[in-house]
This record gives C-alpha cells, sequence and structure tokens, in this order.
C-alpha cells in the first residue's frame, strides 16, 4: 500500500461520468494506484446512472447541487468542497475532464493545494470566449494550470502547442470512444413507449446548450416541426434535459404532435440504443458528436461554433447553427439524398480507437514514477 499512489478523480456531471468512467476502471483494476473518486455533485440522477451502468462507486460526494444553481454556486460550493477534502486525503495526482464548471473548479483547488493535475479531453478550442459558455473559457483556464494535457486529437495536440500551455502534451484519443465501444458490445435495447423503429426514420435529437436557451431554443423547436411535416415516414426522439429552463419550453412548443416522443433523460446504454437505431441525430452536444460517428449516424449541430472541429472536417457532422431554415435544409439533404447520407455515414470517426484510458493511466505512471510533481 505504501508504494501506491493515491489518485482524484473528480466529476460532476454526466458527460463527465461517461468520459472519466473508463479511466476509473483502469486505475482500479492497477496495483499501482489506490483510487478516490469524489463527485461534486453538480448533476444527480443522471450521474448516478452512468454510475450504475459502469459498475462504480463513488467515494466521495459534496451533493453541491441545488434548484436553479448559478455558475458562480457551482464554483463556489466545489472549491470550498474539494479545497477540504484535498486537505485531508494527501493526493499524489488529480484528474478532472472536459470543460465543466465542475473540472475548473477542481483544478483550481488542486492548484491551490499544489496538486498535479491531469486534464483528460484537453485542447478544444473554438476561439469564441462566449460561444459555448462557460465551457471555452473553463478549458482555457484549466489548460493553463494543469501538468499534464490528454489530446484526444492531433489538432487537440497543436491547439495546446499554439495556446503556450506549460504542462506535457500527449496524444491519447477520447475516452468516450472506449466507454462507447464497450457499451455497444453489450448490445443494448432503447425501448420507447409508442415509437416504432421498424415504421420510423427515427431522429434522435438533444439541446441544453446554455447558448441556445431562449429564441434559439424556439427556432430548434419549429425546425424539428417543419422536418416532420416535410417528411411523414420521420419521428422525433428528443430526451429532454432536467433544466426547467430548456424542457418547459421544448414541451410546450413540441409536446403534443404525434410523432415526438419527449421522454426523460435516457440512460447512457439507452443512449447508445437510441443512438444505433436512429437514422440521423441533431444535437447540440459535444460527445453525440464523437459518439454518433462511431457507430455509422450523421451528426447535425444546432450550434454556431464547435470545439470539435475534427468531426466536420472528417465529414461525420456539419455544423448547421440554430436557424430554422438552415436546420430545415441541411436535415432534408440527408432525409432525401441517399449519396449525401452515405456520404456522412461511412465517413471515419477521427477522434479515438478505444484505448485512450490505458494510455492516460500509463502517461500519468511515468510521471509520478520520475517525481516531477516536486517541480511544483
Amino acid at each position: 500500500m505504501t508504494n501506491q499512489h493515491r489518485i482524484g478523480i473528480i466529476l460532476g456531471t454526466r458527460p463527465e461520468a461517461i468520459k472519466l468512467a473508463p479511466v476509473i476502471q483502469v486505475f482500479q483494476n492497477s496495483p499501482d494506484f489506490e483510487l478516490q473518486v469524489i463527485l461534486t455533485g453538480q448533476h444527480r440522477e443522471m450521474v448516478e446512472q452512468v454510475m450504475q451502468l459502469f459498475k462504480l462507486k463513488a467515494d466521495w460526494n459534496l451533493e453541491i447541487m441545488q434548484r436553479e444553481q448559478s455558475l458562480s454556486d457551482i464554483t463556489c460550493r466545489s472549491l470550498q468542497g474539494l479545497e477540504a477534502l484535498f486537505q485531508t486525503q494527501e493526493l499524489d495526482f488529480v484528474i478532472v475532464q472536459g470543460d465543466t464548471t465542475t473540472a475548473f473548479a477542481a483544478t483550481l483547488a488542486a492548484f491551490y493545494q499544489k496538486i498535479p493535475l491531469g486534464h483528460v479531453e484537453a485542447g478544444l478550442r473554438t476561439d469564441d470566449l462566449f460561444n459555448p459558455f462557460p465551457e471555452e473559457a473553463n478549458r482555457r483556464l484549466i489548460s493553463q494550470l494543469t501538468q499534464l494535457h490528454f489530446a484526444p486529437t492531433t489538432l487537440a495536440v497543436e491547439n495546446l502547442q499554439n495556446s503556450g500551455v506549460l504542462g506535457e502534451i500527449h496524444l491519447t484519443g477520447n475516452t468516450v470512444i472506449d466507454a462507447l465501444l464497450n457499451v455497444a458490445a453489450k448490445k443494448t435495447v432503447c425501448n420507447i413507449p409508442g415509437l416504432d423503429w421498424h415504421k420510423y426514420r427515427t431522429i434522435l435529437a438533444t439541446v441544453h446548450r446554455r447558448e441556445n436557451w431562449g429564441s434559439p431554443l424556439q427556432n430548434i423547436a419549429e425546425s424539428f416541426l417543419q422536418i416532420l411535416e416535410q417528411f411523414p415516414d420521420t419521428a422525433l426522439l428528443l430526451p429532454l434535459h432536467k433544466n426547467p429552463t430548456v424542457r418547459e419550453p421544448l414541451q410546450q412548443l413540441l409536446g403534443s404532435h404525434p410523432r415526438i416522443f419527449l421522454t426523460e433523460p435516457l440512460d447512457y446504454a439507452e443512449l447508445v440504443g437510441a443512438i444505433e437505431r436512429s437514422h440521423l441525430i441533431l444535437t447540440d452536444s459535444g460527445g453525440l458528436q464523437e459518439e454518433a460517428p462511431s457507430l455509422g449516424k450523421p451528426v447535425l449541430v444546432l450550434r454556431d461554433t464547435t470545439e470539435r472541429p475534427e468531426a466536420v472536417t472528417a465529414g461525420t457532422a456539419k455544423l448547421v447553427g440554430t436557424q430554422t431554415a438552415n436546420i430545415v435544409t441541411a436535415a432534408s439533404e440527408l432525409l432525401s439524398n441517399p449519396d449525401a447520407y452515405t456520404k456522412m455515414a461511412t465517413a471515419i470517426n477521427p477522434f479515438g480507437d478505444g484505448h485512450a484510458a490505458e494510455r492516460i493511466l500509463q502517461i500519468i505512471k511515468n510521471y509520478l514514477q520520475q517525481g516531477t510533481e516536486k517541480q511544483l
């Protein structure tokens, strides 16, 4: 036990849980590490679903979640809770993922305690500080305090190099592909009451981003209605985010349509099953831009910018924005032009091979063995 390195993995949201699950598993299975899994509680039920799916247990839960919590609430409560934990747990290394407020607060807390930190999915950029908000700022701030950057793609590596960051930069692939392939191998299903997957070409949609609240959300909802009107053989599956700012307008605008299926958030296994059975994905999610192409599904990105331009370059995703006409035009092409659909569906996913977590463990092991944390 005395030779084990104490590692803390911090997460607060469902995307973090999904993408860190493979990392948690490889560290749990390694005799070289003693692992502490720490939840902030930024999300509650959605994280618990993922933890159960991957058979993971948290060692600590700060339970910060409050109804209609602000970014300041999440940051302050996470920072204070993590500070207290870090002062007592004597961690040798901390791991965070992505661009959430939990990840930013954990990074700052680790920095204040002079604990070296690794950033999973480092180097994503839109070069617009307020789009997505606050994610673009979060990931840039995290990069400045990180000792080990785990970049998912060569473009992410270049972004980090151009940013002049001080930590080591490593190309690992994206851990979401590790998680996806693990779950897809189990042949999961997604049964939605009333939805006949054989009768309809089903469009899977997700909308939740802060910058899409308000009029962009209304535009997106209107585009869904127009697509369904134009293509009677289609249906729309829309799992609703828990945030009432998102779900209530969508319920009002779309709830009465007979071919629109509004559901609670799908657990990750159900989501993978839904991706596999869907014809097309419309989303403002970052993760789906990475996951859907691995299962051969074209993605239309309901955003004006994306920190994953590799998907656009590879041809697996198309950036369509939030204007109704643009969304309808792009979807109509894929629903009416088999050649355009096949070109996107068969493009090669640029985000990894399913072994990112293993690479991350080895990099951290080497770093700690070299004693470079003493340079902090």
